[in-house]
């Protein structure tokens, strides 16, 4: 895939993190080198991602729908979901005067029946599903006009129309309720029998199911209404292949092939492996897979903690979070508002799924050493606005000027 550059914004954009990120490239080119850029502001010192932020698929979203918004002076403008899951971003075309269809659970916001043709219908970054797009084209909306949808989920359901022409069902790694699982899904099942399975441990309750040693109604109980119409358990999981959401956990997502691989091998013989089981390569996108690898690479360095932006309901915001939480106290934020002084920042806790409030979460130390990283649907601009808010709790910190100059020199 051809990348170019995109308009977006200006207030999206942060000509100190371009700096950085600049800086980087021309140092490292080919990305293969994953390790964070330490920026030394002297009694605190601020480790950011190889590689964090607006990636390919959120810049052209944004571009489209900026694009939608000044072509169409005087209609209506609606959005079938949240552009992404990002509250600036949402905010922001909300005060273009842009209107949401519904939420991200589904639930309707404004009817289907209260659109037009004359209406202007924009298809998120995740993609929407056939159906969805079967009432946009019966009311007479144009559907593609504006749609949005990543090229690399597109790429994932291309791959699923490749393992139905070969009689493969297919085995979607995603979460259930999320928009582009739904898409894929729709699209998926048009081409073949697919089943949805959240994580590893369902991975190994479908190989337990595979190898005879769980019954129909387990199967039936643990994936109820995550399979296709007249799905049937007992010939459509002879032949499988396996895609993914673009945003999970690229680990988990092979564990979870390898584990349905050795599966049916036990089953149908090594040699036969390849009639039963399509050898897809991973389907995560490129972006995901970067800042995946990135935090990886920042939890090699030594921290106090580390702050991580994004939407609270953004997917791959919430692996990094993940990964983070594994080695180091996490703070999982979407705007510098929550860091409310030196002593209480409010945050999200994933697992949870509820804010809290942690006091005291600066260490007395010399230097503190913070990472600071955010997803693939942030804005440059808000982790600006967030390391500013840390820096303003250190006295005597160097100008940014200065530590851009040292850490070119550093490169």
């Amino acid at each position: 895939m051809i990348m170019r550059d995109f308009t977006i914004p200006e207030f999206y954009q942060s000509p100190f993190i371009t700096q950085v990120k600049n800086l980087r490239i021309i140092n490292d080119p080919r990305k293969q080198n994953f390790k964070p850029s330490v920026l030394d502001f002297g009694p605190v010192r601020i480790i950011i991602a190889r590689h964090f932020g607006f990636c390919f698929g959120v810049e052209n979203a944004i571009e489209i729908s900026h694009k939608a918004i000044a072509e169409n002076p005087g209609k209506r403008i609606f959005l079938i979901s949240e552009m992404i899951h990002n509250p600036v971003v949402n905010n922001d075309l909300k005060e273009q005067g842009i209107n949401f269809i519904m939420d991200t659970q589904g639930t309707m916001l404004i009817n289907w029946e209260d659109l037009t043709k004359e209406d202007i219908v924009i298809i998120p970054a995740f993609g929407t599903t056939m159906e969805t797009e079967k009432l946009l084209s019966d009311i007479g909306i144009e559907v593609q006009r504006y749609n949005t949808t990543c090229p690399f989920v597109e790429r994932v359901w291309n791959k699923s129309d490749k393992l139905g022409a070969k009689n493969y069902s297919v085995i979607i790694h995603g979460k259930p309720k999320h928009e582009e699982t739904k898409a894929t899904f729709s699209h998926a099942v048009a081409s073949a029998p697919s089943l949805i399975i959240r994580n590893f441990e369902e991975a190994k309750i479908l190989g337990d199911f595979i190898l005879g040693k769980t019954n129909l109604d387990e199967f039936y109980s643990v994936f109820a209404n995550r399979f296709s119409v007249n799905f049937n358990p007992e010939t459509d999981l002879v032949k499988i292949g396996v895609v993914n959401q673009t945003t999970l956990l690229a680990s988990e997502t092979q564990e979870i092939a390898n584990y349905l691989k050795n599966s049916m091998s036990e089953k149908y013989g090594l040699k036969n492996l390849s009639e039963h089981f399509a050898d897809t390569r991973d389907t995560l996108c490129y972006a995901t897979n970067d800042n995946q690898q990135a935090t990886l690479g920042l939890l090699e360095q030594d921290a106090d903690f580390a702050v991580v932006v994004g939407g609270y309901n953004s997917s791959n915001t919430s692996h990094i979070v993940e990964l983070c939480e594994k080695k180091i106290p996490t703070y999982f934020i979407s705007t510098e508002k929550e860091i409310e002084s030196a002593n209480l920042i409010h945050h999200y806790n994933f697992e949870q799924q509820k804010h809290i409030t942690t006091k005291g979460f600066l260490p007395d130390k010399y230097p503190v050493n913070i990472i600071v990283t955010s997803g693939a649907s942030c804005p440059d601009s808000q982790v600006e606005k967030i390391i500013d808010r840390l820096l303003g709790f250190f006295p005597g910190v160097k100008n940014k000027k200065a530590v851009l100059k040292e850490f070119e020199l550093s490169l």
